[in-house]
């Protein structure tokens, strides 16, 4: 097949090499330097203690991908969630008509711009659950083995299997699910876990779920996501390497003795001393953050359905502002009482409107 991934980072550095390696005529658009490298050295991977190297095509823009009039039987997007609307426009211009596209992206709504832009019959929504490691920037490694990827129609009766296959015969762990917005929902509740506060407290994961408060402020934020899933009817299902129905079964029902250091070891095991993905945006001065597909989405959805979200609205409101630099980050910097504070604030303010 061709297949074109549209952005080279950790995902669609992996899904690229490893779509190569089944001898798919595979491009990939990243940045000058990025593509240069792959150019000259290929794209390495290292997965269970195999080391595979591949070359497959590098551009740098989405014109040099489409260069004399080149087609593509699947096109990959694999950028941030917030680069996703600026993406269309290029491809509009140069495939007005794709034949299938498949998001990669965490984060809910991210598929609604492609669905009403190229249709749903030509938008495959995806889940990729298996963390990447970038060595160097040519070089990624697995961390874990029970992660894979997850596809989802986005129509009803449409048939995704041959792209199942594809993934499969690629030596991905491949999952099917019958609702996206639940695979999706679902694998927001395990990225919002100590993200937002981990951000705003520049602190990591591990050391804030030690404070009580803002472990109590983390499952006021998973409640309000779950109560906004069961108004929208969405279901609570598993991914691989994501256990979102023992998440959910564990916040409403277990009590906050069982329950705090369950998390706490989740929170251990699945990101260990490294910092989260808002936390990374934030650093790197971008003016962007995926938070708004996240505790955002959460809240903008609960707006609509009538379900209070003061807890993910306050923690989306505060990150924006850092991000923006209305807020300044020292403010809350290590001060957890600080920030539950001003989520209290959001939650009286939003109370009062109510």
């Amino acid at each position: 097949m061709d297949i074109l991934i549209y952005g080279a980072g950790a995902v669609g550095g992996y899904l690229g090499a490893r779509l190569a390696q089944q001898q798919h005529n595979v491009t990939l658009i990243a940045r000058e330097v990025m593509a240069n490298l792959i150019s000259e050295t290929g794209l390495e991977v290292t997965e269970d203690g195999e080391r595979v190297v591949t070359h497959p095509t590098a551009v740098t823009s989405v014109a040099q991908a489409f260069k004399d009039g080149q087609q593509y039987d699947l096109i990959i997007l694999a950028m941030k969630a917030y680069d996703i609307n600026s993406s269309i426009d290029p491809l509009i211009a140069f495939c007005p008509k794709p034949s299938m596209i498949l998001t990669t992206q965490n984060g809910i709504g991210i598929e609604n711009g492609l669905i009403k832009q190229f249709g749903a019959e030509h938008v495959i929504a995806g889940s990729f659950t298996l963390p990447i490691r970038k060595e160097t920037t040519t070089q990624l490694v697995a961390e874990r083995s029970d992660g894979g990827i997850c596809l989802a129609p986005t129509q009803p009766k449409q048939d995704i299997k041959q792209w199942a296959r594809l993934f499969k015969e690629a030596g991905l762990e491949t999952e099917l699910y019958k609702e996206y917005e639940s695979m999706k929902w679902s694998k927001a509740l395990l990225n919002i876990i100590a993200n937002a506060t981990s951000a705003i407290l520049n602190r990591r994961p591990g050391l804030i779920y030690r404070s009580d408060p803002i472990f109590d402020l983390e499952i006021k934020m998973l409640k309000e996501a779950l109560a906004v899933m069961k108004a929208a009817g969405h279901k609570v299902v598993d991914l691989p390497a994501v256990p979102a129905t023992k998440l959910a079964f564990s916040v409403r029902r277990l009590p906050r003795a069982l329950l705090k250091p369950g998390l706490t070891k989740l929170v251990a095991d699945g990101r260990g001393d490294k910092m989260p993905s808002f936390h990374i945006d934030l650093t790197i001065g971008k003016g962007k953050s995926e938070v708004v597909y996240h505790n955002g989405a959460i809240a903008k959805v609960g707006k609509e359905l009538g379900v209070p979200t003061p807890v993910n609205a306050a923690l989306t409101d505060i990150l924006w502002k850092l991000t923006l630099e209305k807020l300044d980050w020292r403010e809350f910097n290590g001060k957890p009482s600080r920030l539950v504070q001003e989520v209290k604030r959001y939650e009286v303010a939003l109370g009062s409107k109510a």
